[in-house]
């Protein structure tokens, strides 16, 4: 099947059900018109359950037994799993991969994990080499699991502007998210993931500790965030999700830390950037330390399964900051 401009085709498919792939599927499942179909699958079968059952679909969902199946039903087929190995079994496993699918001529593959970019790269040539009439994109997200919900997320795609299937991908994409960025070419979407992930991560850390230090000091942590809004240490993550209980009032720290984007998500996605840093030759000074902050915050039982911001707990910081100030008119 050929595509030209926006039109969606009537089946699509969807593979990783996950804390992403789960409520990335159900806004698309939900906003596509009844006649189509999304053809699913992921490993798990109480996720396939609950695609059927709590996606709030609009078209029909057809559970399938394999990834390859997915391939076969379908013409744009989305995937979204948690590591590299994961995107290898969905598209390289010899009997049940994506690609061990006899013929897809014109079909659009187009995977949203945030995975080594070693790993994209070889399933976009062996898509080429294999099946020359496809097309592969990496296309990583970022908003985290509650911008999946709201539909918010950016995509960044690893094709140029000028890429024929471009409208397509915009068309499909606004279905999940708000944003949708180009990036260049193949694997440069993760390569734009890693960069503003190992940023994030970084900025939570130093926003950590410099509250920590400011609240030990004897200042109202309020005063700081303020200070910093017209200031040249100015930040979105300070001012919206600072990892200080009570300053961001919408933050997973203002909520227990309850996740969010989990710690040990940091762990992965620093680690995969340093990798890519290191593959292409780019010197860093922060990562590595950043790196190994958090990989010791994930062994905190405190700390574990908890969003990113719990670093602030890590690092020692008084969540009842509170009590040592008066309340601010």
């Amino acid at each position: 099947m050929a595509f030209s401009g926006e039109q969606l085709p009537s089946n699509i498919g969807f593979i990783g059900l996950g804390n992403m792939g789960f409520p990335m599927f159900s806004n698309l499942a939900s906003k596509i018109p009844e006649t189509s179909t999304v053809h699913v699958y992921d490993v798990m079968p109480e996720s396939m359950a609950r695609a059927v059952k709590e996606s709030g679909a609009v078209a029909k969902i057809d559970p399938c037994g394999s990834s390859r199946e997915v391939a076969e039903k379908s013409n744009l087929i989305v995937s979204m799993v948690p590591e590299g190995k994961h995107v290898r079994a969905v598209y390289l496993a010899p009997e049940d991969g994506i690609l061990a699918t006899e013929d897809l001529s014109g079909k659009v593959l187009v995977d949203c994990s945030t995975i080594d970019t070693a790993t994209s790269l070889e399933v976009g040539e062996e898509t080429t080499t294999r099946h020359p009439k496809a097309r592969f994109f990496d296309a990583p997200v970022s908003g985290g699991t509650a911008g999946a919900k709201r539909g918010t997320i950016t995509f960044m795609i690893g094709c140029a502007e000028t890429d024929p299937l471009l409208p397509l991908l915009k068309a499909l994409m606004s279905l999940m998210g708000h944003n949708v960025y180009t990036c260049g070419g193949p694997s440069l979407g993760l390569t734009a993931k890693f960069c503003n992930n190992y940023l994030s991560s970084s900025i939570t850390l130093l926003n950590a500790e410099m509250f920590n230090f400011a609240i030990k000091s004897g200042m109202d942590p309020r005063i700081l965030q303020n200070i910093l809004k017209t200031s040249t240490g100015c930040n979105r993550n300070q001012e919206r999700a600072n990892p200080v209980p009570g300053l961001s009032l919408e933050a997973p720290s203002s909520r227990g830390y309850a996740p969010g984007f989990k710690i040990e998500y940091v762990k992965k996605d620093i680690g995969l950037a340093i990798d890519a840093c290191q593959r292409v030759g780019a010197k860093l000074c922060i990562g590595p330390h950043t790196w190994n902050t958090y990989v010791e915050a994930t062994k905190d039982p405190h700390c574990t399964g908890l969003d990113s911001k719990v670093i602030y707990r890590f690092i020692g910081g008084d969540e009842k900051w509170q009590n040592k100030f008066p309340k601010l008119e």
